[in-house]
């Protein structure tokens, strides 16, 4: 088996083959969201598996090299029923992403998030959405790698 990885998705190969578990704040409460990252499509895209909650909710992103705009894109698709189309850039320590939203019943349409890779191997999230024509506070939440986690759909 290969470790080829699309140059331009590089910047990912460190959270290949790893299992997070992510505590979000929510309401009171803290979700529990497990988050899977694996090489796909030989090389040429990253795979992410995520559920939160046991499989309350849930969904798969494909991280590709979109050669005809030019840039790292993802389609994101949830068990709730909708999807995103996103544009990824890299800094350093650093995975920034603008998401256009189709189909979310919240009135979302758009999400604009970072994700920090921590050199002590956490990642940080923080999200902001696009809702009824304003943009509001989304999630956040802090992983840990947990090879024992697994990602789980009802």
């Amino acid at each position: 088996m290969t470790d080829h990885l699309d140059p331009h998705l590089e910047p990912l190969r460190t959270l290949l083959g790893r299992t997070f578990r992510g505590e979000m704040p929510d309401d009171g409460r803290v979700a529990i969201d497990i988050s899977r990252w694996e090489r796909a499509l030989g090389g040429r895209a990253v795979r992410n598996l995520h559920s939160v909650d046991e499989g309350e909710y849930g969904g798969e992103t494909i991280i590709f090299w979109d050669e005809d705009a030019q840039a790292v894109g993802a389609w994101y698709f949830t068990t709730a029923g909708f999807r995103t189309r996103a544009t990824l850039t890299f800094e350093p320590g650093r995975v920034v992403s603008h998401e256009r939203v189709t189909g979310n019943k919240n009135g979302i349409t758009e999400v604009r998030g970072v994700t920090e890779i921590r050199p002590d191997g956490t990642l940080h999230t923080r999200a902001e959405y696009l809702k009824n024509g304003e943009w509001v506070p989304g999630h956040s939440g802090v992983y840990r790698e947990d090879p024992s986690a697994e990602v789980r759909f009802r």
